[in-house]
Order: C-alpha cells, then sequence, then structure tokens
C-alpha cells in the first residue's frame, strides 16, 4: 500500500525520484520545463504564422511557411515529450532532429539569401528574433531525452 502523497506512478514506480528520472518520463522533472516552452513556442509561431498567412502570405510565403511548420513541429514535440514512453520519446526525438536540422539550414539560408527572406521566421537567423531559443531549444531536447532514458 502506498504511503499518502506517494501514490504509485503507472507501470509500477513511485516516489519523487521515479517522477523525475523514471523510464520514458520525458516530461517530467526538467523535462516538464520543455514541454512548457515548446508549448510557448508552438503558439507564438502559431499565431504569428496564422496572422502572416492570413493578411499577407503573399509578401513572404516562404517565410511564412516555415513558421507555420515550425509551430507543428514544436507542437508535436511537447506532445512527445508530455507522452513519454517509447512512442512520445520516438516523436519527441524525430522532431527535435527535425527542428535542429531545420533551424540550421534556415538560419544559414536566411544569411545568405536575405532576399528569399523578406520576413523573419521562427528559424531565421538562427533564432534571433525569439533570443536563439529556437537554436538551444532542439538541443537541450535531445539531451533531456538522452539523458531520460
Amino acid at each position: 500500500m502506498a504511503e499518502p502523497g506517494h501514490e504509485p506512478e503507472p507501470g509500477g514506480a513511485s516516489g519523487p525520484a521515479a517522477a523525475a528520472a523514471g523510464p520514458g518520463r520525458t516530461g517530467a522533472g526538467p523535462g516538464r520545463a520543455l514541454v512548457y516552452v515548446y508549448g510557448v513556442f508552438a503558439v507564438a509561431a502559431g499565431a504569428r504564422a496564422g496572422v502572416q498567412i492570413a493578411t499577407k502570405f503573399g509578401a513572404a510565403p516562404l517565410a511564412y511557411s516555415l513558421s507555420a511548420l515550425a509551430a507543428a513541429i514544436y507542437l508535436v514535440a511537447a506532445v512527445g515529450l508530455a507522452r513519454g514512453g517509447p512512442g512520445g520519446r520516438r516523436l519527441a526525438l524525430v522532431c527535435c532532429t527535425v527542428e535542429l536540422v531545420g533551424v540550421l539550414a534556415v538560419g544559414t539560408a536566411s544569411l545568405l539569401w536575405r532576399h528569399a527572406f523578406p520576413d523573419a521566421t521562427v528559424w531565421s537567423a538562427f533564432g534571433q528574433g525569439y533570443g536563439y531559443v529556437p537554436l538551444v531549444l532542439p538541443v537541450l531536447g535531445l539531451w533531456w531525452l538522452r539523458r531520460a532514458r
């Protein structure tokens, strides 16, 4: 029988240590902060892209489409991290990897071919407009997924 305040975790683990570092617990401990940040970025990038696509898509279709893609990736990564387990981990791993490749590719392209990016995306200049969080976030996500194994 579990002590009051220490209900067993699904799958048999219990206690604070299991919640923070249990196998597949990607949404616990520091992972909870990652889920939150990914959720905030999904909303921010999605709202920005939605307004830009609705009001001035013809001005920079590539930039606005990339912002919408980034929002979708942030949302799916948040779901994968929050869900945990083998499926959630795989989903988050794919999203964090695609995100890292995307921010590096778009960041480089936006600096080399400025004419192709008349308006910034979330990943332009490696996320400069968002305090470089888009560059750091997938690295932290991949690190957490490896550590929380």
